[in-house]
């Protein structure tokens, strides 16, 4: 059995509407030194359910911080999503739900001697794993402060909007929150449009001091969080500064180009050696699957996965022999690339003598 990759079946407390289009969802952990209740914030739980006979899985952001006590994550409607209609129309209170323990490296340590300047960019449901970022770095930072910049197309779209105002009341002078409206006009031009370049690149000319951040976090779109980078790059903020999290929705990883199709195509058929859950066996590659996660699926075995999209990092494998080609990479660090560990939903073989551990 694997702590990491083990899915847990709890029944959830409460499902609360907080938006016309986004549900929260409270789960009933009774044990408090249970590994669910262990994660960093910023991190992320995949929650597993059975709708209309498919196994379906997705990664929602823990909204709440360490220190509630509490599993809460946030989950808004996506046009064509399974799980997300499911939970923002048919879920209740009651009702069970399979999740894994908290993964993600979208997280900071935050240390009660430090005095640190924090900044957020977020758009839409970008604000989920921030908001556990903000509540836990201002509750265990006294001297820190942090600035949150939040797109949204309305105010009635804008995700925690009375929770933001609650912490600004109660971190008073600590943390500062600017919202960004695309479909409706403020008074003052800046805060009209989303977080395109130019807007980022304004914001940081006028809102906030890019020498003073010690860590950025950016959460959202592709563009906005391109953007914001960018933006944060250019005013000279150090790239180990700043911290990027990805959001996978659509359950299927990226379609292949040509010379990666070639590339699995001379794979298929090689002979792999795959250690999982204690067990070793030898798979052979399937070009037709395209990657060594679902061939090691296709015999039967439970190798863990949750997005394929190579941003979860919950199929994560070490290479222990051969070589193998990893294609998109969103969810390991460079130290881990360099430990040798791969995203199998990513990965093909490089040749014969592939050996390859999910328990490592």
């Amino acid at each position: 059995m694997n702590a990491k990759t083990d899915f847990h079946t709890l029944r959830v407390s409460e499902v609360r509407r907080e938006t016309p289009d986004a549900v929260s969802i409270l789960f009933d952990v009774p044990d408090p030194t249970s590994p669910l209740l262990a994660y960093a914030p910023g991190q992320y739980l995949t929650l597993r359910r059975q709708i209309a006979g498919e196994d379906v899985r997705r990664n929602y952001s823990v909204c709440v911080s360490p220190l509630d006590g509490e599993l809460r994550v946030a989950v808004k409607q996506v046009g064509g999503g399974r799980f997300s209609t499911f939970a923002n129309h048919e879920l209740k209170a009651g009702d069970l739900l399979d999740v894994l323990p908290a993964a993600g490296h979208f997280t900071a340590a935050f240390e009660a001697g430090e005095a640190r300047n924090y900044a957020a960019f977020a758009a839409g449901a970008g604000i989920t794993p921030i908001l556990s970022l903000i509540r836990t770095a201002l509750r265990q930072e006294p001297h820190s402060v942090f600035t949150l910049f939040y797109g949204n197309r309305t105010s009635g779209n804008i995700l925690f909007q009375e929770e933001l105002a609650a912490l600004k009341n109660q971190f008073m002078g600590r943390l500062a929150v600017y919202h960004f409206l695309t479909l409706e006009d403020e008074d003052i031009d800046l805060f009209n449009g989303r977080l395109d370049r130019a807007k980022c690149d304004a914001v940081l000319s006028t809102l906030i001091d890019p020498a003073a951040i010690d860590m950025a976090f950016i959460c959202g779109p592709e563009g906005m969080m391109e953007a914001a980078e960018q933006a944060l790059l250019a005013k000279g903020v150090a790239p180990s500064r700043i911290l990027l999290e990805r959001f996978a929705s659509s359950g299927a990883g990226p379609l292949l180009d040509d010379a990666a199709q070639v590339r699995v195509a001379a794979a298929a058929g090689r002979s792999m050696k795959v250690v999982l859950d204690g067990r070793r066996m030898t798979v052979a590659f399937d070009a037709q699957a395209g990657n060594i996660l679902d061939s090691v699926r296709a015999t039967g075995a439970a190798a863990p996965y949750a997005c394929k999209g190579g941003v979860c990092a919950t199929c994560r494998a070490k290479v222990i022999e051969g070589e193998v080609e990893m294609r998109v990479n969103y969810g390991l660090t460079s130290e881990e690339v360099a430990q040798g560990y791969v995203l199998t939903c990513q990965s093909a073989p490089v040749g014969d003598g592939v050996v390859l551990s999910y328990d490592a």
